[in-house]
């Protein structure tokens, strides 16, 4: 395992953006490097410590299931890899910053969109559900609790926010005004098929993909490409299917243990009200934190 990674400072490319967990570079006008720090964030709130392995091991599971879902796999739709190696492109000096942790991608006008798909009624879902028995505008039945698994994925979109800001929870007719009913209906058709198709591949593994949310753009001609990371721990609510009993919070494999222990954690002798700055990881959450993404990993690749 190379040393955490914070924040990356790569010089021989042009910063594009940081994210609450990539740095983006542009290489040319057509491609990004993408690189995944160990920053996390909860909250909406970046930590000041990095989870050590925590970016490899986001990039590796993303690539898995690139590879499980792209035109290698099940082929379901285009992805934005070039498959070119991202060390390519930055100084001899920078590889160790980009080696293990990066993707160069196309670069493509991202649709403002997150296409969450919910197999199971978890997190604000479930707060949702308790006072609409809708989520999202979606109906759902009475007498399902914590954790109930849907009779059928349903589609939930977001409204992207700027970084520090919470997505907003959207309508599929919401979408439908800000992209188009005919981007609109093939972004849920997708994401609802990405999303059966890796559930039955994390099945088999042990796993319960309960929820994910993914990304899309369009590139030059138009094609709607699946981009970003896809069906990490951080962008996804990942179970243990030996441990899960509807009508309880299955214990997870992401960030959730952080965001628990945040819930108690206490700056200037106070409970934090969940702005920054953050408060200080103690070895042990930093460190248990790391053993739950790397739990995810070994269990999916083995």
């Amino acid at each position: 395992m190379t040393a955490a990674l914070h924040t990356s400072a790569l010089t021989s490319l042009p910063l594009l953006a940081r994210g609450k967990v990539r740095d983006n570079y542009a290489v040319g006008d057509d491609r990004i490097l993408m690189v995944a720090s160990d920053r996390i964030s909860a909250f909406d709130v970046i930590m000041g410590e990095p989870i050590p392995g925590k970016g490899e091991l986001l990039t590796k599971m993303a690539l898995f299931w690139f590879d499980q879902l792209g035109p290698k796999g099940l082929n379901i739709c285009p992805i934005h890899l070039t498959g070119e190696p991202p060390e390519s492109v930055v100084s001899v000096e920078e590889v160790p910053q980009v080696q293990g942790r990066s993707m160069l991608v196309k670069r493509l006008k991202p649709i403002p969109v997150e296409a969450v798909v919910r197999g199971y009624l978890a997190g604000s879902g479930w707060k949702e559900y308790q006072d609409s028995r809708s989520v999202c505008g979606v109906p759902l039945p009475d007498g399902l609790k914590n954790a109930s698994k849907l009779s059928a994925p349903i589609y939930t979109p977001a409204a992207k926010a700027a970084v520090g800001e919470h997505d907003e929870n959207i309508t599929f007719e919401r979408t439908v005004q800000m992209i188009g009913v005919d981007l609109a209906t093939r972004i849920r058709d997708i994401s609802i098929r990405l999303y059966v198709a890796a559930s039955e591949i994390a099945a088999k593994k042990g796993i319960i993909i309960a929820d994910t949310k993914f990304e899309f753009g369009l590139d030059a001609d138009g094609t709607l490409v699946l981009m970003d990371e896809v069906l990490t721990p951080d962008s996804s609510r990942y179970w243990p299917a030996d441990s899960y009993a509807e009508g309880s919070n299955p214990p997870s494999f992401d960030k959730q243990f952080l965001r628990d222990w945040l819930e108690t954690a206490q700056v200037g002798g106070k409970p934090w009200d969940k702005t920054p700055p953050a408060p200080r990881l103690p070895k042990d959450v930093i460190e248990k934190t790391a053993a739950k993404y790397r739990e995810a990993l070994e269990r999916l690749l083995g």
